[in-house]
């Protein structure tokens, strides 16, 4: 049998894909390297000379991931036409639209993202995205203090708290969704979750009241 000799970068991110297709249907603690070579049929020392170990390829995956975010987002949170307001409400909307136009594949995705298996991915993702969206939206809060539309001392400790309030509602959001697909769909409590969050991001940015529009409830409504 010919072997076929690819780019390092092309067969990295095979490698990649194939460990993000049983994340999804696995659980990181259940897949093993095994299971990526069975995907790949690769040999194990193919494997190891662009992964030394399975946690090695976790990180590769989460700075993946963080590379794609930081594609969508850094154009929205660095445009200079816009205030540091509609920044913000610019990156709520394109996170919304983009989730929305990806239900079918995320919906399964939840099942098992919110799993045991995957607590560890889970953590040290979060972690990358902190470590992408503070220096981002500390910028942001800069702006919006000089401009007068936020109030607010210690941007880049008040940027922290935003990530967390903003994954905080990503995290109960999903947690619903899949009650909400499980048949115990409580649109109130979506409700009640999305002006309590939106609540809190605004008095801890002080912006004034209803300046921020976190979810669009129409859109959310099709989630279940």
């Amino acid at each position: 049998m010919v072997r076929v000799l690819k780019e390092p970068a092309i067969r990295r991110n095979e490698i990649l894909d194939a460990a993000q297709r049983l994340l999804y249907r696995k659980g990181y603690e259940q897949m093993t390297i095994q299971d990526i070579l069975d995907e790949t049929h690769l040999s194990r020392g193919a494997f190891y000379h662009y992964f030394d170990s399975k946690q090695a390829l976790l990180e590769g995956l989460i700075e993946r991931t963080g590379e794609a975010g930081i594609q969508l987002i850094r154009p929205i949170l660095t445009d200079p036409q816009l205030n540091a307001l509609q920044k913000l409400q610019s990156y709520f909307d394109s996170a919304m639209r983009w989730k929305t136009t990806q239900k079918a594949s995320l919906i399964p995705i939840l099942r098992v993202w919110y799993s045991d298996d995957n607590t560890l991915m889970r953590q040290k993702e979060l972690a990358a995205g902190k470590k992408i969206m503070v220096p981002l939206l500390t910028g942001v809060l800069q702006q919006g203090i000089a401009e007068g539309l936020l109030a607010m001392p210690y941007p880049e400790q008040m940027a922290e708290v935003l990530v967390a309030l903003i994954l905080g509602l990503s995290d109960a959001l999903g947690e619903l969704i899949l009650a909400g697909q499980a048949g115990s769909a409580d649109l109130m409590k979506v409700e009640a979750t999305v002006a309590a969050y939106t609540y809190s991001i605004e008095r801890v940015l002080g912006a004034a009241p209803s300046s921020l529009k976190l979810v669009d409830m129409e859109t959310m409504k099709q989630w279940f």
